[in-house]
Order: structure tokens, then sequence, then C-alpha cells
């Protein structure tokens, strides 16, 4: 595994990793996500009755939006051509929570990471802001990347827990 922080030049400064002379090859990311709340906030949710409308829909939305404005909110991102991003949010009854999980899927010279991080990211606040008035004690967590494919590092693959 190579250990180098590849956005540090040689002083110690933050740089922006020049992939141009890399292949263009195929990508995708898988990113995972949580946030819990009480089980009356999950009901509102479930059954579309939060003011602000429906709740699952409009944070898909805007995890897929956010996927495909990473480079403007991570400063050393470079600028993707995303092929696809996909974003599922599932109710999870036992665990009083909503679960998250973002694809994101390029050809090109550099990873996709951060971009389905990215759309976990914000649909979990979307999630919080539209159901805040009813639960400000939500918690967003558990945020990782699970799967990774392509490149010139090779896949990864996140072990349980």
């Amino acid at each position: 595994m190579n250990k180098q922080l590849t956005h540090l030049n040689a002083d110690g400064a933050a740089q922006m990793v020049d992939v141009g002379s890399k292949p263009d090859s195929e990508r995708v990311a898988i990113a995972a996500g949580i946030i819990t709340m009480q089980p009356e906030t999950l009901r509102l949710i479930e059954d579309g009755l939060l003011k602000k409308g429906d709740v699952l829909s409009i944070a898909k939305v805007a995890g897929i939006m956010a996927a495909k404005k990473t480079s403007e909110l991570i400063p050393l991102c470079h600028p993707i051509a995303l092929t696809k991003i996909e974003v599922e949010l599932t109710l999870d009854e036992a665990a009083c929570a909503v679960r998250i999980q973002a694809t994101a899927r390029t050809i090109g010279k550099t990873g996709v990471e951060m971009e389905a991080l990215t759309a976990v990211s914000v649909a979990a606040l979307t999630v919080y802001d539209m159901a805040k008035a009813v639960d400000r004690a939500m918690r967003i967590g558990e945020i990782r990347l699970l799967e990774k494919h392509g490149g010139q590092h090779g896949d990864y693959v996140a072990s349980e827990g």
C-alpha cells in the first residue's frame, strides 16, 4: 500500500495531484451512512407527514446534486464527469434510522470516492434539515467508503464492521 500523501508536495504544502498522464479507466465507488432518529420521526418520514415534503425523494436529489458539485466543495478534488450517481435511502425500523448508500461511476483519470461520500453526507444532512423541526437529536454517522473499483491502486472492499 502506498502511504504517501499525494496532496502534499515535497515541502509539505497542499497541491492538486496531476493526473494528466494517467490512463482513463472505469471507476466506481460505493459509500454509505446512517441517520438515526426517534421512532416517531421515522414514522413521520415513512408516512410523508413532515411539513417540508417527501424527505426521501428530496434527500436523494440533494445527494445527486452534491456529488456533481464535489470539486466545488472539497478544495483539492478534480472536477469529474460522472457517468452515473445513484443514491438510495431506506428506512430501518429496527435501528430507527434512514440508511443511505450512494454509487458513483465515471470513466476517467481519477476516482469517484469523494463524490460517493459527498452524496451520502449531503443526503443525510438533507434528512436532518427536513426533520429537525420534530427531532433535533438526530445523529448522522458511519459515513464510509464501502467499495472502490478501477484505477492504478486497484479494488478496495471495506471489511465488515
